[in-house]
């Protein structure tokens, strides 16, 4: 077969490049980072340098190709991340629908189902939207939970204020956390997998923990026994992340994202849903990566 990969070489799709090149298949990775060219290459995939919101770029790539994974890359360099967002998702569906691709593995998330009101989730609402629109187009829709990852932005905070938190975590609710070699593992399959149905959507999740008891396993591992789990109110949680140097765009997406976290909307369709993959990492794994990065701080 013969695959497109978006996302250049970041934590997902170098590990799924690799994957279906081990397999035996075609694959071409668009990164619109030249530098990356080499590397593509050497793993044995064809290097399509170019940007996402070009869709003359993206016609050309698409074109002949048997399956599609497409990701929206995430710049924080960008002024207005929502508003590209949005563009990328325009030219994306236009390109699947120009080039004629009936088979497309979206890198989705929690929350999408929402398409307003979840920060930056909301254009992968959006993307879902516009491919569902393109007739005969097998989607296989991902939606990972909360990343793991997220947790790393924490260090500053516990290491300046002693403290973990965010504006959300004051209600019972479990937040739903995933690792990204647990995304990996279920976006390679799927895109290996026969395409058999006209669309699905398939939850990923690696462990569910309340806020608070995050704060405490990645404390015990920190040796900060106690580290509490604070809820913020947005203007707070908005400006903290500002004067941690995350630009505009990027805070305000975040803070509407903790909203839905808090007010119970954003995970709603997880907690329904019967279509879920659990992965095996599990919060106590992360706390071992998240005490080596918080010493190398």
């Amino acid at each position: 077969m013969n695959y497109l990969i978006t996302g250049s070489l970041g934590n997902i799709s170098l590990p799924v490049t690799k994957s279906l090149i081990a397999a035996g298949h075609t694959v071409t990775v668009i990164s619109s980072n030249a530098d990356k060219k080499e590397k593509i290459e050497t793993l044995g995939a064809k290097a399509a340098i170019g940007s996402a919101t070009d869709l003359e770029f993206l016609k050309g790539v698409f074109k002949g190709k048997d399956i599609a994974y497409l990701m929206i890359p995430s710049d924080f360099s960008i002024q207005d991340y929502g508003a590209f967002q949005i563009k990328v998702a325009d030219k994306y569906a236009e390109a699947v629908k120009t080039a004629g691709i009936e088979k497309v593995v979206l890198l989705s998330s929690i929350g999408a189902h929402l398409r307003k009101g979840a920060g930056p989730i909301d254009a992968l609402g959006y993307l879902e939207a516009k491919l569902s629109e393109i007739p005969g187009l097998h989607l296989k829709i991902l939606r990972p939970s909360y990343f793991f990852n997220n947790l790393y932005s924490q260090i500053g905070l516990i290491k300046q204020a002693g403290i973990a938190g965010s504006n959300f975590g004051n209600t019972e609710e479990k937040l739903v956390l995933v690792d990204t070699d647990d995304i990996v593992s279920v976006a390679a399959e799927q895109l290996k997998t026969p395409f058999t149905d006209g669309q699905t959507i398939t939850y990923i999740s690696s462990d569910e923990r309340k806020p608070g008891e995050i704060a405490a396993i990645l404390g015990a591992a920190i040796g900060k026994n106690e580290l509490p789990w604070i809820n913020f109110s947005d203007e707070d949680a908005y400006t903290g992340m500002v004067q941690a140097g995350l630009n505009q765009s990027f805070a305000a997406l975040y803070r509407d994202m903790g909203q839905s976290i808090r007010n119970g909307k954003m995970q709603e369709d997880y907690w329904k849903s019967a279509n879920v993959v659990k992965g095996t990492f599990r919060l106590e794994d992360f706390a071992n990566r998240f005490a080596a990065a918080y010493a190398e701080k």
